[in-house]
């Protein structure tokens, strides 16, 4: 006697992404065409690793080691065009 198996429907395979009500929190991911690699110690690592989640626990922001450090770049780079030779940027590696 053969048995029929149930199989999921469409509503159970192709569920909605985003609430009915349409009060969804952008995630702020965003596509980027370029990608870098970059070499960190495990002690950077670690440290990359506690930001992030020291920005969600006691922040509320979620975020991935990628957006920290897009946003650390961002900031090393104003502060370069902003203050030169005195930027923080150059007194870094400066002292490397």
């Amino acid at each position: 006697m053969p048995r029929r198996v149930a199989l999921p429907g469409a509503q159970e395979l192709f569920r909605p992404t985003e609430p009915a009500n349409g009060n969804a929190r952008p995630s702020g991911r965003v596509k980027h065409d370029e990608k870098i690699t970059v070499y960190v110690s495990a002690d950077e690592l670690v440290a990359l690793e506690q930001a992030r989640l020291t920005l969600r626990a006691r922040h509320g922001i979620a975020v991935d080691r990628g957006r920290i450090v897009r946003a650390a770049v961002a900031l090393a780079v104003a502060d370069l065009d902003a203050t030169g030779e005195d930027s923080d940027l150059i007194r870094q590696l400066d002292e490397s």
